[in-house]
């Protein structure tokens, strides 16, 4: 049986929301914008698909005008991300040793193009993970990215690992089972395991995978 471990990006692998928010200024300051975006404006959107943050982050703004600056945001987040990372969970390398020696690995986001990129770019993470998906990808949902990783990877069972309600919700819709990363950013409605840092998930494992 193949089985694999799935991971949501912000809220459980890394805290991204200070860099992105400082990336998404200096591109509005350079085109001419006087705006700032914060990081609580970042956490407050996080799990969303990128139209959906457009949306909030830029109210107000012509539909097509929000998709603009999303777009040159994005581009220019992925970037600065590439060079300057952001805040990893602790002792998220040496966990993620200790996983691939039984599982496969992979990521699923809602994000855009590239963000997931830059992440494994910055921290040379690459050799870890068997694949990735995200929404900027091919404009589908998490739980449909869930269930396409799954299946062109022919994954017997999986579980995802993510920090909101969304998460839980793309994890059922996906058939994949579900462990809340309770150090991130959501709480969880259902009775799910609750994981309270991510160094103790080989540990959840030997007992869930039984």
């Amino acid at each position: 049986m193949k089985k694999g471990i799935i991971f949501d990006m912000d809220g459980t692998l890394w805290d991204s929301s200070e860099n992105v928010a400082a990336s998404w200024t200096e591109k509005l300051r350079m085109l001419g914008y006087d705006m700032t975006v914060t990081k609580e404006d970042v956490m407050s959107v996080m799990g969303l698909t990128m139209d959906r943050i457009a949306d909030i982050i830029f109210e107000g703004k012509p539909q097509k005008k929000r998709m603009e600056l999303l777009d040159l945001c994005c581009g220019h987040e992925n970037e600065y991300l590439r060079r300057n990372g952001g805040e990893l969970y602790p002792d998220l390398e040496k966990t993620l040793s200790r996983l691939k020696k039984r599982y496969g690995l992979y990521i699923v986001s809602n994000c855009q193009s590239g963000y997931i990129e830059a992440f494994l770019e910055h921290y040379g993470f690459g050799g870890y993970f068997s694949d990735i998906e995200c929404y900027g990808n091919n404009l589908l949902g998490k739980g449909d990215n869930i269930a396409l990783v799954m299946e062109r990877n022919a994954l017997d069972k999986a579980w995802y690992v993510g920090d909101i309600q969304g998460d839980y919700d793309s994890a059922v819709k996906a058939g994949a089972e579900f462990i809340h990363a309770a150090y991130g950013f959501g709480t969880i409605a259902q009775e799910v395991p609750e994981l309270g840092e991510f160094s103790g998930l080989p540990e959840m494992m030997r007992k869930l995978d039984k």
